[in-house]
């Protein structure tokens, strides 16, 4: 599956200024990593955000939101959004964040 490198492009312009961020491509998706921490990605049309665990159920209450289910086992810590959800800037910025306060916690591998 490919992924939207539109999608990819933003994120990648939104997380360029971050010290510690990489990239990754994984089983047909761009992830992007901080210090190490799978932080974001893009999967299809669809943005990968790694909320942790105790945010999970708000993430899943927000417009577009589902449970990643990538392999037939739900992913915990982690939500699909919509690509239409996150057109504008400002709600790509507001699931970056989200996915910073959790990540930015973990130590850097």
């Amino acid at each position: 599956m490919a992924y939207d490198e539109g999608l990819a492009h933003r994120l990648g312009d939104a997380l360029g200024p971050l010290p510690g961020i990489g990239t990754k491509k994984m089983f047909g998706s761009l992830v992007f990593m901080w210090n190490g921490n799978m932080l974001v990605g893009v999967l299809g049309p669809d943005l990968i955000a790694r909320v942790g665990p105790e945010a999970q159920a708000d993430a899943l209450a927000q417009p577009g939101a589902r449970v990643f289910d990538f392999t037939g086992r739900p992913m915990n810590g982690w939500v699909v959004v919509d690509g239409g959800a996150v057109a504008e800037d400002t709600a790509l910025e507001d699931w970056i964040a989200r996915c910073r306060e959790f990540v930015e916690a973990l130590p850097p591998k």
